[in-house]
């Protein structure tokens, strides 16, 4: 199994590591060249192609201090301090080593008088003294760019972590929608199954055949597509027909439904199969426990960019908060708008004034993309 790519490069990316090192050392140019200005120093233009020289000088070194920096990014944060800031130290007895040799060795621009020069036993003890003075302060440069660098790879560090939990919970929010998307109670099946049973023992060829037609139609509809694409409320409202028809083999004398549905709303996008658990809770909680005839409403209506769509039912004993098959349906359709439409994707539900219990769905009108 391979992971994405951003997932394999740790620590700060090479162009913005090249960003830092050349905004520093244009910095140090910058600040040195004001410094020799103010001192009033002589040969300004000789003294500024040296300088310049070791500016670039510098951004390689940086660079390769970077290379080697990045090989400590797997390391623990502990470990990447300590080595940014000790292997800081090398890298600036280089530097000041090649700014030794550009302004006191290659055709020397003596800067310093020869009473300087006096206090030293020996020419090598002066050169000595000035590579291990201007390392320390080089020192300083280089460690403020590592620790720089520290703040950029943690930075990355913690962007990676933030892009992989996205995509981690878009992942999982995918999978939740996808079993949401299949979730069809399987006690339909066994009870269709059982009915389909009952029909044939009785020899009742025609309604078991269709019954077998409309269960197929059903599962082929239902479980065609992507489950993470919106489908037209026309197919929607088909699929809870062919549902229905099922149901009304069970129930032949108690099922009534009715579908109330403006023609121009046929072709809004809705999330597929949002309809199903509410029409489930519908014949478990308000068919299938009453003897007497039940009427189940499939109603929608357009308001202000918005769409109202209603699943009623007026049995006798609407679902109660010790239901937990009706709360779990109506979470996951709350789940799913939500995770669709953001704060527009709305449901309300409970028991009517009368008898039965309602099911509202509020999404916005699309009629493209689906």
């Amino acid at each position: 199994m391979t992971s994405l790519p951003d997932d394999d490069e740790r620590g700060v990316s090479p162009a913005i590591a090249l960003y830092s090192i050349l905004g520093f050392w244009l910095f140090y140019a910058i600040l040195v060249t004001l410094r020799a200005a103010v001192m009033g120093f002589e040969s300004q233009g000789e003294l500024g192609i040296r300088r310049a020289v070791v500016t670039v000088i510098g951004i390689v070194v940086t660079w390769v201090l970077y290379l080697v920096l990045r090989r400590f990014d797997a390391k623990p944060l502990s470990v990447r301090i300590v080595a940014a800031f000790s292997l800081a130290a090398p890298f600036a007895l280089a530097m000041a080593s090649a700014n030794f040799y550009m302004f006191n060795v290659y055709d020397p621009v003596n800067i310093f008088t020869d009473g300087d020069r006096g206090k030293y036993a020996s020419e090598e003890a002066f050169a000595l003294i000035q590579i291990v003075e201007d390392a320390i302060s080089r020192y300083f440069f280089l460690a403020a760019w590592a620790g720089l660098y520290l703040a950029l790879s943690y930075a990355s560090e913690a962007h990676r972590t933030e892009r992989r939990a996205a995509r981690l919970e878009r992942a999982a929010q995918q999978a939740e929608l996808r079993s949401l998307r299949y979730q069809v109670n399987p006690h339909f099946l066994f009870n269709t199954l059982n009915s389909l049973s009952s029909l044939v023992m009785k020899d009742r060829r025609d309604e078991a055949e269709q019954m077998i037609m409309s269960l197929s139609n059903f599962y082929r509809t239902s479980l065609t597509g992507d489950p993470l694409d919106d489908v037209p409320l026309e197919e929607e409202v088909h699929l809870q027909k062919l549902y229905l028809d099922i149901e009304g083999v069970r129930f032949p004398d108690r099922l009534n439904t009715v579908i109330d549905i403006p023609p121009g709303l046929m072709s809004a996008c809705v999330p597929g199969l949002i309809l199903q658990p509410l029409v489930e809770n519908a014949i478990k909680y308000g068919v299938s426990r009453t003897s007497s005839p039940v009427e189940i409403r499939i109603t929608a209506r357009e308001d202000g960019g918005l769409m109202h769509i209603a699943v009623t039912d007026d049995g006798d004993n609407p679902p109660s908060l010790s239901d937990s098959g009706s709360g779990i349906g109506l979470a996951n359709v709350r789940d799913r708008l939500s995770a669709r439409f953001g704060d527009q994707g709305q449901i309300a539900y409970g028991p009517r004034e009368e008898k039965g219990f309602s099911v509202l769905l509020t999404l916005p009108i699309i009629r493209r993309g689906c």
